[in-house]
Order: structure tokens, then C-alpha cells, then sequence
């Protein structure tokens, strides 16, 4: 399924969300330092974040790092408000990789100049408000997405039932 990358995130509790929303939907998560928070177990158990044991993350000191890791062979998508596409115009592939900039400022110019028009996508919002928070903006792009694919590998559950699992 999809992969997501958080381009220098600074709030903890947002990449939490985050965390959990990629373990439970299947995604993988790529997080480009810096970071505004330490990764180490006590700090993510001390932010809530106790999902990061189920879910498939990466860390990449650089965007170029990540870029290349991840490939760029495959149809990258960054998210702006200064895209002319909604995030739903998307016909999703298991491979895409969405991209979504820090909290207070949204990605860089020069990560956001690397995306075409078209691979520039927006989730609408009410005029004259500042942003919808990343941690749900990221659940609208991710559900959308796998809602695409009909939900491929979902089913109901708990974590204490995927924690007993074998």
C-alpha cells in the first residue's frame, strides 16, 4: 500500500497519529529530519505513540536521502493548498508516495518545486482558515487512498488482538 513521508514534523503527538493511522491502515511511513521530537522508545511511550512496534517506518536525514531510497521510479504526490487537484482526483496505486510538509509551514519550496502541476494535490477546507492538522490531513489522504482499493487486507480489530496475534 501507500507510503507516506513526513517532511520535518515538529509536533510528537501529530506523528503519533500518524504512526497509528499508518499501522492500521498498512502503510509505510518515511520520516525526512529534522525532527521536532526524539524517536527514542521512552519519549514515543511518553507521547502516546505506542503504536510505532506495528507499524513500518523509515527515518532519512535528508529529502534527497528519502527520495532515493524510496525510488523515484514511482508517482510521487506532494500536498499543498497551492495545488490546482484535490487529493480525491487521484486514481491511487498501491505504489504512490504522498507527501506532506511540517506543521506550522508545509513543505519547503525547493521539496514543492520538484512536484509537477499535476502531482500537486489539496484537501479542500473553509475559506480564510490556516490549515487542517497533518496528523488528520494525513487520514484523509490515506483513507481515501486505500478506500480506492477497496480496503485491501482491512478487517476489524484491536490493538490487543494484533498484539496476541502470532
Amino acid at each position: 500500500m501507500l507510503d507516506v513521508v513526513l517532511v520535518a514534523p515538529q509536533i510528537a503527538n501529530n506523528t503519533g497519529n500518524i504512526i497509528r493511522l499508518c499501522a492500521n491502515a498498512g502503510t509505510r511511513l518515511h520520516l525526512v529530519e529534522p525532527l521536532g521530537f526524539s524517536l527514542d522508545d521512552r519519549s514515543l511511550r511518553r507521547a502516546g505513540l505506542d503504536y510505532h512496534e506495528l507499524a513500518e517506518m523509515h527515518r532519512w536525514a535528508t529529502w534527497e536521502a528519502c527520495r532515493a531510497g524510496i525510488g523515484k521510479d514511482r508517482r510521487w504526490f506532494a500536498t499543498t493548498s497551492a495545488a490546482t487537484h484535490r487529493y480525491d482526483d487521484v486514481e491511487y496505486r498501491a505504489s504512490d508516495v504522498v507527501v506532506f510538509g511540517c506543521e506550522a509551514d508545509g513543505l519547503p519550496s525547493d521539496v514543492l518545486a520538484q512536484f509537477a502541476a499535476d502531482a500537486r494535490v489539496y484537501i479542500p477546507m473553509q475559506p480564510d482558515n490556516r490549515s487542517i492538522n497533518l496528523a488528520n490531513a494525513v487520514a484523509i489522504v490515506v483513507y481515501e487512498a486505500w478506500r480506492q482499493h477497496g480496503f485491501a487486507g482491512g478487517e476489524a480489530g484491536t490493538l490487543e488482538e494484533a498484539r496476541r496475534a502470532p
